[in-house]
């Protein structure tokens, strides 16, 4: 019993930093920053040249 008593403790602390990091992030308005990355694999790579 004294698992299952850790175990939601623990759950619960989790969610609580997710909710206040996803507060963080609203707070500094960049909810476009996983747009960008998951963008970046598209962008072409100029550095390389071919032979």
């Amino acid at each position: 019993m004294e698992v299952i008593v850790l175990q939601a403790f623990v759950s619960l602390m989790l969610v609580f930093c997710m909710l206040l990091l996803f507060g963080h992030m609203l707070k500094k308005r960049t909810p476009e920053h996983a747009d960008r990355l998951a963008l970046l694999p598209l962008e072409d790579d100029h550095s390389q040249t071919r032979d």
